[in-house]
């Protein structure tokens, strides 16, 4: 196979890799490259070389250079949209130690467990520590 048809392989495959970001295909692009260079050099490599070429290459890189990819652009972290942590809310009632109320955050009512070690009081601000499922874990600011 010639030259430029593993170029255009691997542009292909690069293609598909920036539309999905999942570091898979573009290291078997890798691969295509390496096969390129390997065919433009002149060696005389049948297909089934070739193709041997292609899926060592890619397999080699997809094991040892995808993991230090993630990695370095922080693609296997887990990215919060929006973290309603630390935020403030107001008591819509009483809620004792320990005890099950509402609070108001951002222009909506939410469930609302008092984990402080005193008791809030109607229309005091609090302090959201956590939040789980959608009840807010709050505390006395």
């Amino acid at each position: 196979m010639s030259w430029w048809i593993w170029v255009v392989i691997g542009f292909l495959l690069l293609c598909v890799e920036f539309a999905s970001t999942t570091m898979h295909l573009g290291l078997f692009a890798v691969g295509a490259f390496v096969t390129a260079i390997v065919v433009a050099t002149g060696a005389n490599v049948p297909l089934s070389g070739q193709i041997v070429i292609f899926t060592i290459t890619s397999l080699l890189s997809f094991f040892f250079i995808r993991p230090a990819l993630m990695k370095r652009l922080r693609l296997d972290e887990k990215k919060v949209v929006d973290s309603l942590v630390g935020e403030q809310a107001m008591t819509l009632e009483d809620i004792g130690v320990g005890g099950n109320g509402r609070a108001e955050m951002r222009g909506t009512t939410w469930s609302a467990r008092n984990i402080g070690e005193t008791a809030l009081i109607r229309g005091q601000r609090c302090i959201v520590a956590a939040v789980e499922g959608l009840v807010l874990h709050v505390r006395a600011s």
